[in-house]
């Protein structure tokens, strides 16, 4: 029998001799943060002695297992037994063809206990302290073999001896090395992952609303891996970077870490609404494990896969036939997200913008804007590569601000027509241009598709429907100017007609941010689907004003749209979405509509107003005589037409008045488990931002709440009034 002639100190402070005598034994204890082992009970477990020696058991009901007559010595504790495949998620992961994942039967029990603590943080004291001689605080990662698909590590209060694993050597590379002659207990960190909450119906909700809208902003951080270039070689990948999307899913998320940040530069907090889920099922970043993948070998220099070439696009501008298209994805067993990102630099993107130009849609039908299409067709081969990896009947949810919302739209029509393929896809669109022709969008009408506009955002009347190939293949038309009006209302621009092909139109369900201004110290926002241009074109028309012969150049269009404060996301969107789902929750909380009386009344007033005008208009125009009639026959159609949109838009006001909301409304497919819906609303609320007083997500007060403090103030609150759109956000 060898002599060792090493020593350890024991947890009294003696020095021992480690002889390999037998005769030792060591007792260790599996246990939650509660302090119960019965998560672990039945557990196959092997032990490695000083000597190499392997001891194989099973835990008992208690989560206890004990190892006698052990040569003497520390010991090193594992369990690597992988799962059976009886639980399908579990046989999926481990069975799919692209990374599958070596998920042990610990991590399986791992992700069915929860924290003690609701933010994740380690306890500082367990129960099962009082029957230990010592106490340790592990993680899966800590005793099985494969750890690349496993959270990273957290700090603890109680961490192993390392003094123990030293003494084994080489038999305690692995595991966590335990005392002899002693009863240790374990402390298992629960395997849990925050993951953003999502809706995978298909009708529009609240919760989506808010939530991609901050994963469209996400698109614009890079991912954030280090090495970031490759070949990386095995242990050295990490995701450091905040804001980033490798951060936030690779790293933070997975820790249980609340983060709410998606722009460098955003200074107010907006945290998603996040759900407690098994780690397995939270949305995922793809291992790295050059041993257990051969796609990660670092022999292949640049063609080495790794998280990054995986899960982002970044067609960098400095490259051959570059679209500068960035763009990320990411899944779980449920769905699989995508973002696009938007216009970012004006040089290049907003070039892009600015090419608007006609080509035919080859997939489909019609003709599409050709910078558009070209960054759509670079997206859908990244995305195509990653659906052939991990694509298993999941709902595809898209999302994209600005370029990026014109980008994912043609990208979602892509993959919507692809041969031998039904993918179920939901897009939101935030302040995204016309990307298509009438006869796109009539093919496209079957894709699911919310556009999003933030009231006086100019960007989505780019390309105008007088934009197509080439200059002069348009009639100027006349721009109406509305007087006694919010400001938000006061133009039109009516008869500029493209003669050559069809206009470009937009495609997708339009909901539109509105603040109603009631006085300086009192306003709201409602989130509707008006139909008239008067409202949603109104921007575009004032830039248009401002250039020669009421057509733009595009460069100075670009210039100012770019700038303008209602199309930036964390400025603009984020908040109106933040603020519409704040007002939903109230709405459904106190049984009011979605509009109340006093908005109803005074944007039906300005509506009213902005028709007679109109109708005014268009019967000057009619008196003139037949030379000029026929010179603005567009312009007098337009003009009819925009007051039979007008009507159409008081309707649906009118209908928001007795609409009440539902909890599907506001959450969509999450309000089918009320139990967990209620619990991670409680942990949204539990961040103090989440209940300061907002004005744009407050419902107003009723008429006779209104009436009541006229009276005590002694005038008449909101009279005049105004719906000011530039005082928004």
């Amino acid at each position: 029998m060898a002599t060792l002639d090493k020593q350890f100190e024991s947890p009294l402070g003696n020095h021992m001799l480690a002889c390999p005598a037998q005769g030792q034994w060591s007792s260790f204890q599996l246990v939650n943060e509660m302090g119960d082992g019965e998560p672990y009970a039945g557990l196959a477990y092997e032990v490695i002695d000083s000597e190499g020696q392997s001891y194989r058991g099973h835990l008992d009901v208690t989560g206890v297992g004990k190892v006698s007559n052990h040569f003497a010595g520390p010991i090193a504790l594992t369990f690597d037994d992988e799962h059976d495949r009886s639980v399908e998620v579990y046989a999926r992961l481990m069975g799919r063809r692209s990374y599958g994942l070596p998920i042990s039967e610990l991590q399986v029990r791992a992700e069915q206990t929860r924290y003690r603590n609701k933010d994740g943080s380690r306890t500082d004291k367990n129960p099962a302290q009082a029957c230990a001689a010592a106490y340790y605080q592990v993680e899966v990662r800590h005793l099985v073999k494969h750890v690349a698909h496993l959270p990273p590590e957290v700090e603890r209060h109680y961490p192993p001896s390392q003094g123990a694993s030293r003494i084994m050597g080489r038999h305690g590379r692995r595991g966590v090395a335990l005392l002899p002659q002693q009863h240790t207990v374990l402390e298992v960190r629960p395997l849990r992952a925050l993951r953003p909450m999502l809706s995978t119906r298909s009708e529009f909700c609240a919760l989506n609303l808010y939530q991609l809208a901050l994963m469209a902003t996400l698109s614009y951080c890079p991912f954030g891996q280090k090495p970031d270039k490759p070949p990386v070689e095995k242990g050295g990948l990490s995701f450091p970077l905040q804001p980033s999307m490798g951060n936030w899913f690779g790293d933070a998320l997975a820790k249980f870490d609340e983060i709410w940040k998606v722009d460098p530069g955003q200074n107010s907090r907006h945290y998603p609404l996040y759900e407690d889920v098994p780690y397995s099922k939270r949305l995922e970043i793809a291992p790295f494990d050059p041993e257990l993948y051969k796609a990660n070998d670092p022999e292949l220099d640049e063609n080495q896969e790794t998280p990054a070439s995986i899960h982002f696009l970044d067609d960098s501008k400095d490259k051959a036939g570059a679209t500068n298209t960035q763009a990320f994805i990411t899944h779980n067993d449920e769905l699989i997200l995508i973002s696009v990102r938007g216009t970012y630099e004006l040089m290049a993107d907003g070039l892009r913008d600015a090419d608007a130009f006609q080509v035919p849609f080859a997939e489909g039908e019609g003709q599409v804007h050709r910078g558009f299409y070209e960054a759509a067709k670079k997206a859908h081969a990244f995305v195509t590569r990653y659906l052939d990896k991990f694509y298993a009947g999941q709902k595809l949810i898209i999302c994209g601000h600005s370029l990026g919302g014109a980008v994912t739209l043609l990208l979602s029509e892509l993959l919507r027509r692809e041969q031998d393929f039904n993918y179920n896809i939901q897009l939101y669109t935030y302040g995204a241009p016309r990307a298509g022709d009438a006869s796109f969008i009539k093919g496209a009408a079957s894709l699911v598709h919310y556009r999003i506009v933030n009231h006086n955002d100019p960007v989505p009347s780019v390309p105008g429907t007088w934009m197509n190939t080439k200059a002069g293949v348009f009639t100027s038309g006349l721009a109406l100017t509305f007087v006694n009006v919010p400001a938000g209302l006061s133009v039109f621009v009516a008869g500029i007609t493209n003669l050559k092909g069809e206009p470009y139109g937009h495609h997708g369900k339009l909901f539109h941010f509105m603040p109603v201004e009631f006085s300086r110290k009192e306003r709201s926002s409602i989130l509707w689907e008006p139909g008239c241009d008067t409202i949603t074109q109104h921007a575009a028309c004032e830039v248009m004003l401002q250039q020669k012969n009421g057509l733009p150049e595009r460069p100075a269009l670009l210039s100012q749209i770019l700038s303008a404060k209602n199309h930036l996301m964390t400025g603009s969107y984020i908040p109106c979405c933040w603020a519409t789902l704040r007002r939903w929750q109230e709405s459904q909380a106190s049984r009011r509509s979605l509009v109340t009386e006093r908005e109803f009344a005074l944007i039906d007033g300005a509506l009213v107003r902005v028709t007679g005008q109109a109708r005014e208009k268009a019967s000057e125009l009619d008196r003139q005589t037949l030379k000029y009639r026929d010179t603005h026959q567009h312009t007098t159609g337009a003009l009819m037409l925009e007051i039979d949109k007008i009507a159409m838009t008081r309707a649906r006001l009118d209908t928001l008045r007795y609409r009440l909301v539902t909890e599907k409304d506001i959450y969509g497919s999450v309000a089918d488990q009320p139990e967990a819906l209620a619990e991670n609303l409680l942990r949204w609320n539990a961040h103090p931002e989440n209940n300061e007083a907002e004005q744009l997500a407050r419902v107003p007060k009723s008429d006779a709440e209104h009436e009541l403090l006229s009276a005590i103030h002694g005038h008449s609150i909101g009279t005049p009034y105004t719906l000011d759109i530039d005082s928004f956000i």
